[in-house]
């Protein structure tokens, strides 16, 4: 078996378990499921979150999608990074980048390539209700990449999949819900739009 029908069958694998542990439920309330070049943009309360909105997109638009995952993580284990690698073709991000280097350096190249990426703008998990404040990366990308079409998203209960301190994941009903596009505008100052942005996002937790 080659390594690229390896990977298909994974996610294949993948993708139904993780459908039967939450059904991935997608729900295009303000756009429709398009192969346009876009940025996803969620809440971010799980490790499961990654896995969710790319189980949550059709086919078509898992193939041109890319997650942003954070390195450290995701490349703890030969497993993880496998995973991440050739079945998810993940963008990593280093956390932990040395002074120079710039984080959005791998998601510029994703994005000059054509592909479509999930991005956390908040960086790291929360564990409020609402997200925590989004940091300047979005903003940065929807200056860079105007014609990249950007899209809010919430997740639903991912969170209560993997409870903290658990090992064996708990069957819970969860949902992505897409928002309408948005639009970085010509005198839109970075606070208001990531402002704008994350309102965007919760706006969609009680649709």
């Amino acid at each position: 078996m080659s390594a690229g029908t390896r990977a298909k069958l994974v996610g294949w694998l993948l993708l139904g378990l993780v459908r039967l542990l939450t059904g991935a439920q997608a729900r295009w309330w303000g756009c429709p499921p398009k192969a346009e070049q876009r940025i996803y943009f969620a809440n971010h309360q799980s490790h499961a979150d990654l896995v969710m909105i790319w189980a949550a997109l059709p086919a078509e638009l898992r193939g041109i999608t890319r997650p942003i995952a954070a390195k450290d993580y995701w490349t703890k284990t030969p497993l993880r990074q496998w995973i991440t690698t050739a079945v998810f073709n993940a963008v990593y991000v280093d956390r932990e980048r040395t002074e120079g280097q710039d984080p959005l350096a791998p998601l510029v190249q994703a994005l000059d390539a054509g592909d479509s990426i999930i991005l956390f703008p908040e960086g790291t998990r929360g564990h409020a209700e609402e997200p925590q404040p989004f940091k300047a990366g979005l903003y940065n990308l929807a200056q860079r990449f105007p014609q990249v079409v950007l899209v809010p998203a919430w997740i639903h209960n991912v969170q209560r999949v993997m409870p903290k301190g658990e090992v064996v994941p708990v069957p819970i009903l969860c949902s992505v819900t897409f928002g309408a596009p948005m639009q970085l505008q010509a005198d839109e100052t970075r606070q208001d739009f990531l402002a704008r942005a994350r309102g965007a996002v919760i706006a969609l937790r009680d649709v």
